[in-house]
């Protein structure tokens, strides 16, 4: 189970990422474009998804694309989910209380690689190679 904490201690672990906040709640960006957000279901969300609806903490994540988030979704629902207002923007819903640590390492630094400019994305590789 992850927290807010671990959130935001993987994001501090990322180069050149600030904060702001967004319709009320905190998105963490790699010059200037937002990769993870708080992302509290409202009351049509809720409505939309039903008794599907989440109760715990969600965290909105930036995907590489449409396949992408439909592959997260398929692997694990229940941890990724998505709601009618992302329908056809690539970003995935993650149940926080759900998600261990180290996959959340994973999809945090995957939407921070996907959003960096590309040298910044290299120099981070370099130093961090994927699967270590």
């Amino acid at each position: 189970m992850a927290t807010w904490d671990d959130v935001r201690r993987i994001v501090a672990d990322l180069p050149e990422v600030d904060t702001k906040m967004s319709w009320g709640h905190l998105m963490w960006r790699v010059k200037g474009k937002g990769f993870v957000w708080e992302r509290p279901l409202g009351k049509k969300d809720c409505a939309d998804l039903g008794d599907d609806a989440p109760d715990g903490e969600i965290l909105g994540v930036r995907v590489l694309d449409e396949g992408a988030k439909q592959a997260l979704i398929a692997d694990d629902p229940s941890i990724y989910f998505t709601i009618p207002h992302f329908d056809g923007y690539p970003a995935v819903l993650v149940r926080l209380d759900e998600i261990d640590v180290e996959e959340l390492i994973e999809v945090v630094t995957g939407a921070w690689l996907d959003r960096a400019p590309k040298k910044l994305a290299a120099a981070y590789l370099e130093e961090h190679p994927l699967g270590s």
